[in-house]
C-alpha cells in the first residue's frame, strides 16, 4: 500500500491516478469532444485567470482571511467539568487544530471531495473538465467540479446560487486564496468550516454527534461514514437512512482503496465494522437552566451578544451539577407537599452561598423552568419581612453602644410617617415588655426593632444594607427595619453570606473562570474578599441568631449542628421566608406566589419554610464536617460613637 503524506508535511504532494468517475465520464464522449472540452477549460482556467482576477476587483480581499475566526459554540460547565449546556447561534461549532483531526478522515474527504488537492493551486482543469461532461450531457448544473479550495471561499464569502458569475468568482478567489494560505491551513479552514448536519458545523461536533467522540479518535469506517455526508448530510444521515449512509460509506472507501491510500485489508474491515452511533444525539438544552440563563445573561453583560453566540467560550461555574439536582429536587418534592396543604400556585426559590468565598453553590429560580424561565432568585423583588431585621441589629452593634445582652423594650409606641401616625404590631398583637436584644430578634419582635433603628438611625441601617448589596431602593421610614422594601433572594444570601464571613465579602457569583477556546483567560473570579463589616458586629448577629433555631422562631430549622438563620413573614403571608447559615454554607429559601396574592392563612416562614431549609440543609451537609462559629469575644468590640 502507497502510505499517503503526512497533512503536517511541509511538502504533502500526493501521488494519485485520475478519478474513476472521470473515466466513466469521458467513455461516453468521443475524444474529439472531450478535447475540446479540456483544452478550452484548460485555456480559460490557465489564461484567462489573470484578466478574470483583474475585472473581479471588488472580489473579497482573501488575506484577511488569516485574520478569520470562525463561529463556535460557547459551553458551560459545573465545577467539576461536567456539561450543563452549549451555547451557539445559527452555528453550531467547535474549531480543532487539523493536528487532532483523525488521519482517516483527512483522507477520507480528500478522496471524495478533491483528490488533486496537493497538486493543484485552487482549481483543477481535469475536475471542471469532467463536470463540463456531466453537466453538458443532463442538461442541467448536477456536478460542479469544485476543489475544496473552491467550495472554502463559497462558504466564507460568497452566496450558494450556483451560477455563471459565482463560479467564476470561486475560481479567482481559489487562486488568491492559494496564495494568501498553505495548503494545511486551506484544509484545516474547511474542515472546521464545512456543514455536517443537524445544524452541527465542523468535524469535532459533528464527530460528536453522530459517534459521541472527539474527531480525532475517528477509526477508518466512522471517517468514511462522515465524508459520504458531505453531499448531502440530512439526506445521508445515519440516523435518516442507515442503508443509505452505509451505501456511501462503501463509495468512500472504495475510492480510497482504488486510490491505495488505504490497503484491500483495511477496505474488508472497514465494511465488516459495526457501526456504533451516538445514542445520546441531543447537545441542546440545559442540565440546570436556571444557572446556565444565569450565566448566559451575565456573559452578555461582559462580552456582548455576539460573543456568547459565536465565541466558542469555556465557561466553569461555581455550582457541582449533582449539588443542583439535589436543590431541586427539594424544591419539586416541597412544591408538591404545599399544594397537598393547600398552598396552592405556590413557587419557591432557593439559593445557596459559600460565604467562605461567595461562590454560588445552588440556585433554583422557580418550580418549573419549562413553564416560567422567569428566575425568583434575582429577578424577583419581594419582601423579606423579618429577615430583614439582622441588619438593623448589625448596625446597632457595630455602633458599639449595643450588645446581644443590651435591654430594648417590647412596649406600644406611635411615630409620625409624614401626614400620618404608625403604631407598629408585633405578629401575635402583644407586647412582652424589658428583654435582652437576643430575645427579641430571637421571638422575631417588630417593635424592638424599630425602636432599635431609629436609636442607630435608619439612614444607617440604609448603609449597611447598601455594603451589604442590597440595591433596592430604600427610603429612612418607620417600617424599613420590618423588610418593607423589595430584595432578592440572591441578596438576601449574600448578605448573610458576609455575616457569616465576620465581614469579609467578595462579589456574590455564578461564574468562576471563562477562557475561550485556546484556553486564554478572559475571565477570572479568584475570590478577593474585603473586609467590609465590623467582624465583632458580625459575629454578634450571627451568634444571636443561632439563638432563633435553637429557641425562637426557626426552631424547625434545627440540623444538629451550629447554625444561625431568621424567619421571615409579611402582612397578609404573601411572602415567607428562612434564611440561614453554618459556616461553610449560607442559604435563602423563598416561598410566595408570582400573583403576589396571599399564599395561605397560617403560612409563616418559621412554620412553612424553615422545614424546606432543614430539608435542604441536611442533604447538602451530609458529607461536610461539623464547624462552630467563631465567638465575638474573639474580635475586638468597636468603640462607641462619641456624637
Amino acid at each position: 500500500m502507497s502510505s499517503l503524506r503526512s497533512f503536517e508535511d511541509k511538502q504533502p504532494h500526493i501521488q494519485t491516478s485520475p478519478s474513476l468517475e472521470f473515466f466513466k465520464g469521458v467513455s461516453q464522449v468521443t475524444g474529439c469532444t472531450l478535447l475540446s472540452i479540456t483544452t478550452l477549460a484548460i485555456s480559460v482556467l490557465a489564461g484567462g485567470l489573470l484578466g478574470l482576477a483583474i475585472s473581479f476587483r471588488d472580489l473579497p480581499r482573501v488575506r484577511k482571511i488569516r485574520n478569520f475566526v470562525p463561529a463556535q459554540t460557547t459551553y458551560i460547565y459545573d465545577i467539576k467539568g461536567r456539561l450543563l449546556a452549549s451555547i451557539h447561534g445559527e452555528v453550531n461549532r467547535e474549531v480543532v487544530p487539523l493536528n487532532k483531526i483523525s488521519p482517516h478522515l483527512k483522507r477520507a474527504v480528500l478522496a471524495t471531495e478533491d483528490t488533486y488537492f496537493y497538486e493543484h493551486q485552487g482549481i483543477n482543469p481535469m475536475g471542471v473538465a469532467r463536470a463540463l461532461v456531466v453537466n453538458l450531457e443532463a442538461g442541467k448544473v448536477q456536478e460542479g467540479g469544485s476543489t475544496i479550495t473552491m467550495q472554502l471561499v463559497k462558504n466564507l464569502f460568497l452566496s450558494q446560487k450556483r451560477i455563471l458569475t459565482r463560479k467564476i468568482a470561486e475560481a479567482v478567489l481559489a487562486v488568491r486564496l492559494e496564495q494568501a494560505l498553505s495548503k494545511n491551513e486551506i484544509l484545516d479552514l474547511y474542515l472546521n468550516q464545512v456543514y455536517w448536519g443537524d445544524n452541527h458545523y465542523g468535524v469535532q461536533m459533528a464527530a460528536r454527534y453522530y459517534f459521541n467522540k472527539s474527531a480525532a479518535n475517528l477509526n477508518l469506517a466512522e471517517s468514511a461514514m462522515m465524508a459520504g455526508l458531505l453531499p448531502a448530510p440530512e439526506y445521508f444521515s445515519p440516523f435518516v437512512n442507515l442503508d443509505l449512509a452505509k451505501q456511501k460509506q462503501q463509495e468512500v472507501l472504495f475510492r480510497m482503496r482504488e486510490l491505495n491510500w488505504i490497503s484491500q485489508q483495511d477496505y474488508n474491515q472497514a465494511l465488516k465494522e459495526k457501526i456504533q452511533l451516538n445514542k445520546n444525539r441531543s447537545l441542546e438544552g440545559s442540565a440546570a437552566p436556571y444557572i446556565t440563563n444565569t450565566v448566559a445573561q451575565e456573559l452578555v453583560k461582559k462580552f456582548g451578544r455576539d460573543a456568547l453566540l459565536t465565541g466558542g467560550m469555556r465557561v466553569q461555574t461555581t455550582v457541582d451539577a449533582k449539588f443542583q439536582m439535589m436543590a431541586k429536587k427539594t424544591v419539586n418534592s416541597w412544591h408538591q407537599r404545599l399544594t397537598n396543604q393547600g398552598l396552592r400556585n405556590n413557587q419557591i426559590a432557593l439559593v445557596a452561598i459559600d460565604p467562605r468565598t461567595h461562590f454560588i453553590k445552588a440556585l433554583v429560580g422557580g418550580v418549573d423552568a419549562k413553564t416560567s424561565e422567569f428566575n425568583r432568585v434575582t429577578q424577583a423583588r419581594r419582601q423579606p419581612g423579618s429577615s430583614f431585621k439582622p441588619f438593623v441589629y448589625y448596625a446597632a452593634f457595630a455602633s458599639g453602644k449595643f450588645t446581644p445582652n443590651t435591654m430594648v423594650q417590647d412596649t406600644p409606641v406611635k411615630y409620625r410617617d409624614g401626614n400620618r401616625w404608625y403604631s407598629p404590631r408585633n405578629y401575635d398583637n402583644s407586647f412582652m415588655g424589658a428583654m435582652p436584644i437576643r430575645t427579641a430578634l430571637s421571638l422575631s419582635r417588630n417593635i424592638p426593632a424599630i425602636k432599635l433603628g431609629k436609636a442607630v438611625g435608619l439612614n444607617k441601617v440604609i448603609e449597611t444594607s447598601r455594603t451589604l448589596g442590597i440595591t433596592s431602593p430604600m427610603q429612612p421610614v418607620t417600617s424599613l427595619p420590618l423588610g418593607a422594601i423589595g430584595v432578592t433572594p440572591l441578596e438576601m444570601a449574600s448578605a448573610y453570606a458576609t455575616l457569616a464571613n465576620y465581614g469579609w465579602q467578595s462579589p456574590s457569583t455564578l461564574i468562576m473562570r471563562v477562557t475561550d477556546s485556546n484556553g486564554n483567560i478572559l475571565m477570572d473570579n479568584t475570590p478577593k474578599p474585603n473586609l467590609v463589616l465590623n467582624p465583632w458586629a458580625s459575629a454578634s448577629v450571627i451568634n444571636v441568631m443561632q439563638s432563633v433555631i435553637n429557641n425562637g422562631t426557626g426552631k424547625s430549622a434545627a440540623i444538629g449542628r451550629p447554625a444561625a438563620g431568621k424567619t421571615g413573614t409579611t402582612s397578609s403571608e404573601r411572602d415567607v421566608w428562612f434564611v440561614g447559615t453554618v459556616p461553610q454554607l449560607t442559604t435563602a429559601i423563598w416561598v410566595g406566589r408570582d400573583d403576589n396574592r396571599r399564599l395561605g392563612y397560617g403560612a409563616t416562614g418559621g412554620g412553612t419554610v424553615a422545614p424546606i431549609w432543614r430539608d435542604f440543609m441536611r442533604n447538602a451537609l451530609k458529607n461536610v464536617p461539623v464547624e462552630n462559629f467563631k465567638r465575638p469575644s474573639e474580635f475586638p468590640r468597636p468603640r462607641p460613637n462619641k456624637k
